[in-house]
């Protein structure tokens, strides 16, 4: 596929539209690759990544759904299980991580944006292997570490759900050009 062709169709995809088919670990693996050559200023390789798959997933929606309800004042019993759903919709969830470089040879903002960068060569590559994804930052990302092992310096930036979906489903467009966003000075 060309590049230009899958950056510009990339969407994100909602696990309430992911087919209950699962994706095999291989193709994840594959992603995984991909993320791994992003670009890092002072090659830190910030980017860390925690696979959630079978029964996991639903023990860590599960896990989520309690933080919700016994933290948000007022909770929803719906938001409440949609957050437990997502997981069981999506065949992989992977929690995206940034390991902070220890002697922080580069601003954390940086070690983000690298991060991200990994992101997006992922949800690139998933348009090539007609995967669903959608990034998710909930606020209970933060309790995350209750949940699995982090290292020091390692905090979670939020959830990518992955799954097969129905490539004729209406997905979501830009909202403007670019030229509403840019400035040129010469």
């Amino acid at each position: 596929m060309d590049i230009f062709k899958a950056i510009v169709e990339r969407r994100s995809v909602y696990p309430y539209q992911f087919k209950s088919v699962s994706v095999e670990d291989s193709t994840v693996e594959k992603l995984l690759e991909l993320a791994n050559w992003a670009p890092t200023h002072r090659k830190t390789e910030p980017w860390r990544f925690k696979v959630m798959s079978g029964d996991f997933k639903a023990k860590a929606g599960e896990f989520f759904k309690d933080i919700y309800l016994t933290t948000t004042e007022n909770p929803k019993r719906i938001k409440a299980n949609k957050i437990a759903e997502k997981f069981i919709q999506s065949s992989h969830v992977i929690a995206v991580c940034m390991q902070r470089d220890p002697k922080e040879s580069v601003p954390e903002w940086e070690e983000v944006a690298a991060t991200a960068m990994a992101v997006q060569n992922m949800w690139i590559g998933s348009k090539q292997l007609k995967l669903g994804m959608y990034w998710s930052t909930p606020s209970y990302r933060n309790r995350f570490s209750e949940l699995v092992s982090l290292n020091e310096g390692e905090s979670c930036l939020g959830f990518l759900y992955v799954g097969y979906f129905d490539e004729s489903v209406e997905l979501l467009e830009r909202q403007s050009e670019i030229r509403t966003k840019t400035q040129w000075y010469t």
